[in-house]
């Protein structure tokens, strides 16, 4: 049996153990097409063998450009790994001049890039680069197909130089370079071993309730993040059958056709379905519609394992019955599992999901920490809401005087691509600084509390935690984007983007017209109603710390346009930045 100790090593377990028929799935052309387990392997291998024709070294670079998750993605993975070079995924949506600054301070040699979109971005900066050669995994015009590099490595005359470097190929050895889509600054390139993440896939896996050998997962949080990448080679490890969604747009379409039993998202994701389903709940009329908030709000105030006695389990199987299985068909119908990471999850969302019997595990962890160093598991007793669960095995927290989560671990990260200054200031000892404020609870459960550089002080002295406002504050329907704001100011304040859907909606519902969005943000009525959401989020917080002002802002907060991360996470210093009048006009008008 293959013992697992390199990434590559996790097709070979899974042709071992569970050989699947399905292993990778993808859409092409309106059409679903899976790859085998074996098949997966003889195309890496062939991978490996055409790379090494083009004369890959060990410790060379290969860049990964990928719009959507695909089988291709996972092939060219498996096969530049075995040949002991780096793969080193971009995400698609940064700038072309990040693309350039990624692919020279990695020094990478060859690109593979998912489509036409992708590449133009590419061949803008590309003469700046030391590429040696681009693939494509659509069909373009021109360029270098993928299957090329395939077909070179289609003769086997060279796979005993595969296995040689495969044997080559340590656990401690450097498998990939994650750069971090940081909030500020350069990108930073964080070293993963092969040992950081399959540690990381190994001791999480005691914590997902897989039926292995026959789940089905959909996947389609961007592969280039860590949390995904280390699911997708635990989907492996556990012969779960993978299903790459065909974007989000598209992801309601493919959870009915694939119909999943567990998938992955970030917090904003969950928070979209859930509106989504509160949108239609809405739209019902008479006691259909008293039933669905009936049931929500039934929903918002469970507790795990029967906490809140015989009388509310009872009602909550008919809630169940009548309702909450309309949201399982909607969501495919097999969903058991849902796991969420990267940031604050709203307890709102973990307990009417968990009612609705789709529970979503919240975990946590950093890129550097390859992620996950907790997650909750709904088994012996293993879930608590408001909490990222236990601390997973072989990883050891303390929290410093300051409150900040240290992390120590085989998952800790081997430090920042050619930056040593960098990696010392976030290392003490074996420890890791996550950034992040949180506690141990008696029960061994890890809650964060904050961002240790998100925090501020007010003129008067104050410490506000903006994370905790912004998660309370985003519960309102009117509030798609908050960010609290006041960092030596004499007060806290907010600038919101609008959920422009939710809004448009009201605004019919009053006789409300507007000639355009400028028409739209300034009117007073909105103003006011948005005031009410805000005054009653702020009741459960200290004078000090409540919002005063707010301001809406004109428009919406993307990743294209430098808002958000591409992980859906505010980049603070740009939205000051782009929004300094507003802010003036808060605080001086």
């Amino acid at each position: 049996m293959t013992e697992v100790t390199r990434i590559f090593d996790f097709p070979h377990y899974q042709l071992e153990t569970y050989n699947l028929e399905k292993s990778l799935t993808t859409k092409y052309d309106g059409e679903w097409q899976s790859i085998s387990t074996k098949d997966y392997i003889n195309q890496a291998n062939a991978i490996s063998r055409g790379l090494l024709r083009l004369g890959i070294k060990k410790d060379d670079k290969v860049a990964v450009i990928s719009s959507t998750n695909r089988t291709e993605w996972n092939i060219v993975d498996i096969g530049v790994l075995q040949t002991g070079a780096q793969n080193v995924p971009i995400y698609p949506t940064i700038a072309a001049e990040d693309y350039e600054y990624i692919l020279n301070h990695a020094e990478a040699d060859y690109c593979f890039v998912s489509d036409i979109e992708v590449l133009k971005k590419l061949n803008s900066i590309k003469s700046n680069t030391k590429l040696k050669g681009v693939y494509t995994f659509d069909g373009i015009e021109g360029e270098n197909h993928w299957k090329e590099l395939l077909d070179l490595g289609h003769d086997e005359s060279n796979q005993n130089e595969v296995e040689a470097r495969k044997e080559s190929v340590k656990p401690n050895d450097l498998a990939t370079l994650i750069y971090t889509s940081g909030t500020t600054g350069k990108p930073k390139g964080v070293m993963l071993s092969h040992k950081n993440l399959v540690s990381n896939v190994l001791d999480s896996e005691q914590r997902v309730p897989f039926r292995y050998g026959e789940s089905k997962a959909l996947s389609f949080l961007p592969i280039c993040h860590v949390f995904e990448r280390m699911i997708l080679y635990l989907y492996q490890y556990c012969g779960v059958e993978i299903y790459f969604a065909e974007s989000i747009e598209k992801m309601s379409d493919n959870l009915k056709e694939i119909k999943p039993n567990v998938m992955t998202a970030v917090p904003r994701l969950y928070e979209k379905v859930y509106d989504k389903i509160i949108a239609k709940g809405s739209d019902l009329t008479g006691v259909k519609k008293a039933l669905f908030f009936w049931a929500v709000n039934l929903g918002l105030k469970f507790e795990p394992y029967g906490q809140n006695g015989w009388w509310y389990e009872t009602q909550l199987k008919l809630a169940r019955k009548l309702i909450f299985s309309k949201w399982q068909e909607g969501l495919g119908g097999n969903l058991e599992l849902m796991v969420s990471g990267s940031a604050a999850l709203q307890q709102r969302l973990t307990r009417v999901f968990a009612a609705a019997g789709l529970p979503i595990m919240e975990g946590y962890g950093l890129t550097e920490t390859s992620p996950v160093i907790s997650v909750n598991d709904l088994r012996n007793g293993g879930f608590r809401i408001g909490t990222v669960g236990k601390i997973i095995n072989h990883v050891e927290v303390k929290i410093a005087n300051d409150g900040e989560i240290l992390a120590k671990g085989p998952n800790i990260m081997l430090g920042y691509y050619k930056d040593p200054e960098k990696t010392a200031e976030v290392m003490t000892g074996d420890y890791f600084h996550t950034g992040d404020i949180g506690e141990i609870d008696a029960d061994g459960f890890l809650k964060i509390t904050d961002r240790k550089k998100e925090m501020f002080k007010t003129s008067g002295g104050k410490y506000v935690a903006p994370a905790l406002l912004e998660n309370e504050f985003k519960q309102s329907r009117f509030i798609e984007q908050i960010m609290v704001i006041g960092e030596g100011e004499k007060m806290p304040a907010a600038l919101i983007q609008i959920n422009n859907e939710f809004v448009e909606e009201w605004a019919k519902r009053h006789d409300l017209s507007f000639q355009n969005k400028d028409d739209l943000i300034s009117n007073e009525q909105l103003h006011e109603r948005i005031q009410e959401e805000i005054d009653s989020a702020n009741e459960k917080f200290g004078k000090w710390e409540q919002i005063k002002k707010f301001e809406i802002t004109p428009d919406n907060w993307t990743i294209e346009d430098g808002h958000l991360t591409p992980t859906l996470k505010m980049r603070r210093k740009i939205i000051k930045e782009k929004y300094a009048t507003l802010i003036e006009k808060i605080y001086r008008p």
